[in-house]
């Protein structure tokens, strides 16, 4: 559709995979820069809780909206464990542990609720509960929200 070859877009990205993630950085950078620099919740003056609930949903709503190109890049044909040392979830693992602390959470048990918050909007998961549960992406984003403000209540056993 681009008019170009395969070899051409080959020597710019390298492989699909660089094609892939150069797409999904640009679908992102809408978003970054709202985290970055916006005003709240997803903005750095939103209040840690609130924020955190709208950067989940955030991620759902991009991932929903590109499912194909998300499942690609997610399964990538590498191995599942190299989905979490890539730079855009490590600098998103690394805010919400933050956010986690911030909001009261236990700093011992911030990065483990930062990954199953981001467990919960793999984009095989979302794609699983909507072609095959038929669930609507209102209603998974409302379950997103409960489960985000559930698992934000959490209170490691024996007390902090």
């Amino acid at each position: 559709a681009a008019g170009v070859g395969k070899g051409t877009l080959f020597r710019r990205f390298g492989d699909r995979t660089g094609l892939i993630r150069h797409l999904y950085a640009a679908r992102l950078a809408p978003l970054r820069d709202q985290i970055e620099n916006g005003p709240p919740p997803l903005g750095p003056s939103g209040a840690p809780r609130e924020r955190i609930a709208a950067i989940i949903d955030a991620i759902a709503v991009i991932k929903l909206e590109n499912a194909h190109l998300m499942i690609a890049l997610e399964g990538g044909g590498a191995p599942a464990h190299r989905l979490h040392e890539t730079a855009d979830y490590v600098a998103v693992h690394e805010l919400l542990t933050d956010l986690v602390t911030a909001s009261g959470g236990d700093p011992r048990y911030a990065g483990w609720v930062a990954h199953v918050l981001l467990a919960a909007v793999r984009a095989d998961l979302l794609r699983h509960l909507v072609d095959v549960e038929k669930r609507s992406h209102a209603e998974i984003r409302a379950n997103l929200r409960a489960f985000t403000t559930h698992t934000l209540s959490f209170r490691p056993p024996g007390g902090a």
